[in-house]
């Protein structure tokens, strides 16, 4: 498996801004929930590396620039959280929430991001090398000039998805559900 063998970073152990993480969590849980004393999650620019984020509820982060290589976050929900330019390497994203989702520039090279839904994300931009994007749903995303060189793509769904500037040469596509009128492109050689 591509996940180093490190221990992940409990919340109670990270700080971002002079506060532990396990408290903006609380403190964003309680804002998402309408709740006294709710504050939404600022962590942009955080240092997430490697951070155990399973099943948090980051609905309406701010996560712009943060540095989320290699954390855990099956599970979690993070509808409409903006992740502009956030490092995602290698982080384990499986059966995530990302509706709506921003990301222009992220880098999810070799995320492990299969049953991701990506539904009407704006993804322009994002770096998808040798991720794994088995069954993830990018319906009615804007993808354009995303690199999906050398992703696992099968059972993707991209149907109505605009694939205008979109690099999929080198892509898995082998059991994608394509937009009905896509014709692919073939490199010369």
């Amino acid at each position: 498996m591509w996940f180093s063998s490190g221990r992940l970073r409990k919340p109670n152990r990270i700080s971002h801004n002079g506060k532990r993480l396990s408290e903006i969590l609380g403190a964003h849980l309680r804002f998402f929930r309408g709740e006294p004393g709710g504050v939404r999650a600022d962590l942009s620019g955080a240092d997430l590396f490697r951070a155990d984020l399973t099943g948090v509820n980051l609905t309406d982060a701010l996560l712009m620039g943060a540095q989320l290589e290699e954390a855990d976050l099956r599970g979690a929900k993070l509808t409409r959280a903006d992740l502009t330019a956030a490092n995602l390497r290698k982080a384990d994203l499986r059966n995530t929430d990302m509706t709506e989702a921003v990301l222009p520039r992220a880098d999810l090279t070799e995320a492990q991001a299969s049953g991701v839904e990506f539904f009407r994300c704006d993804m322009g931009g994002v770096i998808f090398h040798r991720a794994n994007l088995r069954n993830a749903n990018f319906r009615a995303a804007n993808i354009r000039g995303a690199d999906f060189a050398d992703a696992d793509m099968n059972v993707t769904i991209l149907r109505e998805t605009n694939l205008d500037g979109v690099d999929l040469s080198k892509a898995d596509l082998s059991t994608a559900l394509m937009p009905r009128d896509y014709t692919p492109t073939f490199e010369k050689k």
